[in-house]
């Protein structure tokens, strides 16, 4: 079977990470790298959610996660989970989940 090159993982970022616009920047890039997904706030004060696409640009997002998110958020670390390898993409675009 070929591979198609497609992955999906899910994500939690700790820090301060609420009220800095950390979702609007995370859909932002989401979209300026063309993968699909979601970001949500938790109630715990993290911000968690799923991103799926290209290994290349979901490495991007990753790293982007864990060293960049927005301009006033304080990341302490980023935890990434079920990282997995997918036939067809789940999402149509990159959105915030309220």
């Amino acid at each position: 079977m070929a591979s198609s090159g497609l992955w999906a993982l899910d994500y939690e970022v700790y820090g301060d990470v609420q009220g800095v616009f950390f979702r609007k920047y995370t859909e932002d890039q989401g979209k300026k790298l063309g993968v699909v997904g979601w970001v949500k706030n938790t109630p715990r004060g993290t911000v968690t959610g799923q991103v799926q696409g290209p290994k290349e640009k979901i490495e991007i997002m990753k790293n982007w996660l864990r060293n960049v998110g927005s301009p006033m958020s304080r990341i302490d670390r980023a935890v990434f989970s079920n990282e997995r390898e997918i036939s067809t993409l789940e999402f149509l675009n990159f959105t915030t989940k309220y």
